[in-house]
Parts: structure tokens; sequence; C-alpha cells
């Protein structure tokens, strides 16, 4: 038995032997409660992600979707990445990126590190903001509801809330839910396991625990692709490293795990304990001429968050919340990768970063028609961003310590190792004027230690013209600060050549930048509310974003003489901010409840999105934005026979989406299905569109009713479909997808 699987076992051994008394799956009886209810007493559940506070989605100017803990699991949103798939708005392009694996888009905002992840109110992403796995490891066996909040939000969260803020609401252990364990496996030698469960440690005193575990091999995919993963030379400048006679078969296996601790003290005290971990392969959206396939050449990205928050009442109306919580993320010093870039040998990567974080906010409930909140804030950062190195980064040792030297050449390497801090202030005020008509107003102002001060405003109005229409309007700015990814990040290898004054010459080289400034964006949403009926909500939100400064990636102008002393650098590529984003949109989103005759009842919910955007690089072109398509329709449904059978399916029709390819002006195009335009109106080329349908079929009841039975099928017809991947030469256009896969999986609830 492999170390994985024997983990997996493990996993759920301990969940049998612990035997707590919490359970974080809906319960049957949870079940009941909660199909006796119309839609109009669910979308009442209180959110927190809008305000910071709790309150309805009717009281907030802002686009939210709460998916609830029934809705996780029937659905079978097993992690962050399954149920933002599903989102409107939200184009998702799995396996295509190396270092984060999973690309996607929020609304035309591209990036995990534009996206503000949190659990209970604590960012659980990058420490320093940027690009950080959302896959497997993000698992949900912990949500008690998810919050989904669109647009910029820093004016109560401050910098990467550009695209949205995702919360994952947990909660505190409660020992008489019952406890569970949940174990499964299926194809491509796919297996997992969670478990969750809590115990009452007196009166006062709760604890949840909870964990998970997969692996999978995934899709062999040069056998279900084999036009795009051909056995091919592994070429380093003119020299025949790999012949493709002896290359490797092809590899994609990906696995993760988390661990979920909290403890409460009454309502006053919570403290938390999180840590994920995600590993996949180096050469993760790469084809063949340009990576070797090493099983060993992984990713190994490990993130740790630990929590405090103290809450307590100053009056009757005037409460506060202390919150503070250090976090880390390491990639393994042993991650290697194996591709052209370093000439097919060993290569390696160390990126760490940390984050402290103070927070202290305040509500005033002035009277019944208005209330205040404010807050202040201090975070300090720490951040190492090593790249080509030829031996492992040693953590014991500083950055600048290393010892460690360009390949073929004699120049030490430079890693930088930097620390920043941040001071914040915000205030909002939300009034209610009538029944009818209420407003909010705030403000936020930054004082970054690298990139000087910022303030960013948020003014929103909501109508409830009747009982069945309520109209929403927002108006936001948010600000990116670049990520220690961007301004630091340099790789690339020396040959061993010269020039005539006895420089190294690179190619090929990515160098740091500096100078990077933060983006600024802007943004109006528009929201229709609508409910013709309790057990029928449409919703519409129209929206325009601009973003300005934005950075992107460029080449240097001249060849670069001063990054890397005794070297000549030939063009290499910077990041830099040297355009313009611009985006308009309109997301459709509808959920009905249904009862059909004798014991069958369902709920169906869809998405119909539009959006076009353009973004100029400081080439004064402007561009589709990349990695998203035009149209998206998003369909599904739960069937349910009493609470004993649920039948799930849902349909994707996704259109053609852009990848990072340019049809610049004279270029070659290859192939030219996938591209559009002419030389005088250059444009980005596209991924072909797909139509992808999955099912989920639950047996419930089982054995002594605590126990349940999942059958979920991915990509159910077999498609043959492709997501839109890189932008270089050497790259993908299109990253084919997985075959049909399907997983087995049991869950038993202790009561």
């Amino acid at each position: 038995m492999n170390k994985k699987r024997l983990s997996l076992l493990s996993l759920a051994l301990f969940s049998l032997s612990t035997q707590p008394t919490w359970g974080n799956e809906a319960a049957d009886d949870d079940l009941s409660a909660l199909l006796g209810l119309s839609l109009q007493e669910l979308i009442d559940v209180p959110v927190v992600t809008a305000s910071r506070q709790a309150e309805t989605r009717d009281q907030t100017p802002a686009h939210i979707t709460v998916i609830t803990r029934q809705q996780i699991r029937e659905r079978r949103y097993k992690n962050l990445a399954d149920l933002l798939y599903d989102m409107p708005g939200v184009d998702f392009q799995r396996g295509t990126k190396t270092s984060q694996y999973n690309q996607f888009a929020v609304q035309g905002y591209v990036g995990p590190n534009k996206l503000l992840v949190m659990q209970d109110g604590v960012r659980i992403g990058h420490p320093g903001g940027g690009n950080f796995p959302i896959a497997e490891n993000l698992a949900l066996y912990q949500a008690k509801q998810v919050e989904i909040l669109y647009g910029p939000a820093a004016a109560l969260y401050g910098a990467d809330a550009v695209s949205g803020v995702v919360n994952i609401i947990t909660e505190a252990g409660n020992a008489s839910d019952g406890s569970w364990f949940s174990a499964g496996g299926g194809r491509f030698d796919s297996a997992e396991g969670s478990f969750m469960g809590g115990f009452n440690l007196g009166d006062n005193v709760k604890l949840a625990l909870g964990g998970h575990a997969q692996q999978s091999d995934r899709t062999p995919l040069d056998r279900h692709h084999p036009d795009y993963l051909k056995k091919v030379d592994g070429i380093f400048g003119s020299t025949t490293v790999l012949p493709a006679a002896s290359r490797e078969d092809y590899v994609g296996d990906i696995s993760s795990h988390s661990l979920f601790a909290r403890l409460d003290y009454k309502d006053d005290l919570t403290l938390g304990v999180y840590r994920y971990r995600f590993n996949s392969l180096t050469s993760t959206g790469d084809p063949m001429a340009t990576a070797q396939y090493d099983v060993g050449a992984q990713w190994q990205t490990t993130t740790d968050t630990v929590y405090g928050k103290y809450r307590y009442a100053l009056a009757p109306n005037l409460s506060g919340s202390l919150m503070a919580n250090y976090s880390r993320m390491e990639v393994d010093p042993k991650a290697y990768y194996n591709n052209v870039y370093n000439a097919f040998t060993k290569g390696y990567s160390y990126i760490w970063g940390e984050r402290l974080e103070l927070e202290n906010t305040l509500s005033w409930r002035l009277n019944d028609a208005h209330q205040m909140q404010a807050g202040i804030g201090w975070q300090k950062f720490n951040d190492i961003e090593a790249g080509s190195l030829p031996l492992p980064y040693r953590p014991g040792r500083s950055a600048g310590n290393q010892g460690q030297l360009h390949m073929n050449t004699d120049l030490p390497i430079h890693i930088d190792d930097v620390s920043f801090h941040n001071v914040s202030a915000y205030a909002q005020w939300q009034a209610q004027w009538t029944e009818s008509i209420s407003t909010t107003a705030g403000l936020r102002a930054d004082k970054h230690s690298a990139y000087g001060s910022s303030t960013n405003p948020r003014l929103g109005a909501v109508w409830k013209a009747s009982g069945n229409h309520i109209f929403k309007a927002l108006y936001g700015e948010a600000f990116r600060a670049p990520s220690p990814e961007e301004k630091l990040t340099a790789y690339g290898m020396f040959d061993g050549t010269k020039d005539g004054d006895g420089r190294y010459i690179g190619e090929n080289f990515q160098i740091p930048n500096h100078d990077l400034e933060p983006e600024k964006v802007r943004s109006i949403s528009l929201v229709w509310d609508w409910r013709p009926r309790p057990n029928l909500n449409l919703i519409s939100n129209l929206y325009h974003s601009r973003i300005s400064n934005l950075v992107v990636g460029k080449t240097v102008a001249d060849n670069d003489i001063h990054s890397i002393p005794g070297a000549i650098l030939i063009t290499p590529g910077i990041k830099g901010n040297a355009g313009r984003q611009k985006q308009t949109g309109l997301d459709v989103s509808a959920q009905w409840r249904y009862q059909l005759s004798g014991s069958w009842s369902g709920d169906l919910w869809s998405s119909a999105s539009w959006i076009r955007g353009r973004v100029d690089e400081g080439d004064g072109v402007d561009w589709k934005i990349p990695y998203v398509a035009q149209h998206k329709l998003k369909l599904g449904t739960t069937l349910r026979y009493q609470e004993r059978l649920s039948i799930t399916p849902s349909i994707y029709w996704i259109g053609d989406t852009t990848n990072g390819r340019k049809k610049e002006p004279g270029s070659a195009l290859l192939p030219p299905a996938h591209c559009s335009g002419s030389q005088t109106a250059p444009n980005r080329c596209t991924t072909p569109g797909y139509t992808l349908a999955n099912l989920h079929v639950g047996l419930h009841k089982l054995l002594d009713g605590n126990a349940s039975l999942w059958l979920d099928v991915y990509n159910l017809t077999d498609k043959r479909y492709y997501a839109a991947a890189g932008s270089g030469s050497l790259t993908y256009w299109d990253m084919p997808q997985q075959a049909r896969l399907w997983m087995l999986s049991f869950s038993y609830r202790f009561k």
C-alpha cells in the first residue's frame, strides 16, 4: 500500500476512533427542517461578508451569493474550486498554471491575487497578497456556509479585495449534532477522506476538529489527447538533451490535505488554527517540448493560519472585536522543476512569506435608523522569493547567506528578503432613511511602508420598491499592492557564453522590478433582485469596472547590464505598470425551490453571464481580456425523494475563451482557426468553447439511518475539451482537460 493511500486510511480510522460529537455535514433532521423553508427564508440567512457584521442580503448594496451547508453537500462542492466554477461571472481554467495550478477570472479580474479569500473573516491566502492554489486544498468539510461578495471591497478589507471577497464561515463545536467521516475512491487512482467532530469541554467551552486528505493520478492525457502530448525532443539551445525515443510518459499527479481546529469560549473568544497543503507537478500546463514529466518535480505549498478573536461590549449599543492573526506560506525548499529553462536539469525555487495582523473594530448603533462601523489595523509582512537555484534553499540560513552561484558561471545569486508594513483605518455609515430606502457610505485609508498612502471610498443605496423588487446601486474603489512575487521574482539560466567584454550572456531571464506601483480599481454595479413568488428568486447584476496602473509582463527595451553584475541579459522580461483594463458585464441568475407531486421536491439554480472587456498593456493596442469567455451558461438542479435520494445533474456551456496568446501585426498564426483580427486590428487568440455535464447521486438513511452513499460522475459524456492556457511561444494555447471521472464515497454520521 503506497503512502498516499495509507494516509487516507489513517485519516478515516482516526475519525472512527475519536468518535466525537459534532457534525459539519448537514444531518437528516436538518434536511427535514431545510425542506420546510421557503426560498425567501433561505435568502434571509445572515451574512457578514458584505459589511463585516451580521445582516441579510437585502440590507447590503453589494451583490452577494450565499451557499448553505446543505447546498454544498448536495451539489458536491468538495472544495472552493468546485464552488467557484459554478458561480455566475466566473471563468475557471483547471490545471493550466504551474505555480498556482488553476487559473480563473471573476467578472474579468484574472487571478487569485485579486480575490480575497477568508475563513471566519481571517485571510487564508498568500500572506503577501500573491498567487496561491485554489484547488482541492481548500476543502469545505468545515463550512457552515460560504459567502461571495462581487466587486471591489477595499473600503472594508483593504488590498486584495479587488474582484470580490469569499468568506468561508465555520461554527463552534456542538455536542448535539453528532460527528461524521467520509471516505471514497474512483478512477485514475483517486482517493479522498475527511472527518469533522466536536467536543463540549464544560458548559462554556467548545472545540471543533476536522481534516481532509486526497490524491489523484488524474487522466493520462497523453493517451486521451495524443496529438497534444506527442513525445518530442527536449532541446536546450541547439543540443538535443532528451531524444524523443527515450522520453517519459505524461504524469499529472496532485494531492492535498488540510487540518482545522476551532476553540470557543462562550460567545466572547474564538481561537482557530488552519493548515492546508497542495502538491502539483511543476510541469502543469507545459508541453513535452518544454518540460520533463518528472513525478518528483512538484510544487509543495503549505499555508498555516493561527488567529484569535475577542468580542466585547462597551455599552448596550456599542460593541467591538479585537482580532490577531499570524499566517505563513512556504514552498518546500526541496521542490524542483525540470524544464527547458534550466537545460532539463533540476532547478530549485523557494517562496516564503509571513503576515502578522492586528485589528480592532467597533460597531455603534446610534438609533434604529443609523449605525456606524469603524476599525483600525496594522499588518507586517516578510517575504522571500528565490528562483533558478542550482541547489535547494537552506531555510536555516538568511537569504543573503545562501552562497549559491548562477549555473555555468562564477556569479553569485542575489536573493531578495523584504519586509514591509501597512497601517489602516476605516469607517462606514449605514442609514435606513425610510422603510424602503437605505444608504451606505464608507472610506478606508491605508499607509503602506513601500507604496505610500491610499484612500478608497464605498457608496451604496438600496431601494425596496415593493415586496418583490429590490434595487441596489454600489460604487467602490480598490487598490492592489504588487505582491512580492510580481516585484521580486527572478529566474533564468546561463549556458556559460560570454560577450567581448567578458560578461556572461543570459537569455530568457525574468528580472525584479522594485519600482512597481499599486493598481487602482473603480467599479459600479446595479443589482435588480426580483422575487415574483416566495420560492423563486431572479437576480441581475450589471457592472462596469476599470483598472489603472495595471501590472503586466513586458520586455525590457534594451539589454540589461545592471540586474546581475558581470552579466548582460538579452531583453529580459519584467513586470511593470504599463496599462489599463476595463470591462462591462451582466450576470443573470435564478433560484427556484419547487415541490412535485408526492414525496418529490427540488431546487434549481442557473446563471447566464455576458462580458466584454479590453486591456491595454502599454503597447497602445486594446486586447481582449485573457482567460475570459464572453458568454457562459450554467444550470443545475437537485431532485429529492423524501430524505432518501438526491439526484443532482449540472450542465455548463462555456463559449470561446480568450487565452494568453495574441495575434500581433505580422505574426504567424498557429493554428489560424484559433485567432481573429488583422494587422490593423490585432486581437487575442481563443480556445474553443465546450459543453460539460456532471452528475451526483446520493442514497441516504442507509444502515441505521446515519449513512450515505454517493456516486459522483464528472464529465459525464467523456467530452474532450480544453481550457485556455498560457501566453508564451513555448506553452500550450489550449490545455487538455480531464476525461470522465467517477468517484464512489461513503459517509457516516455518529449520534
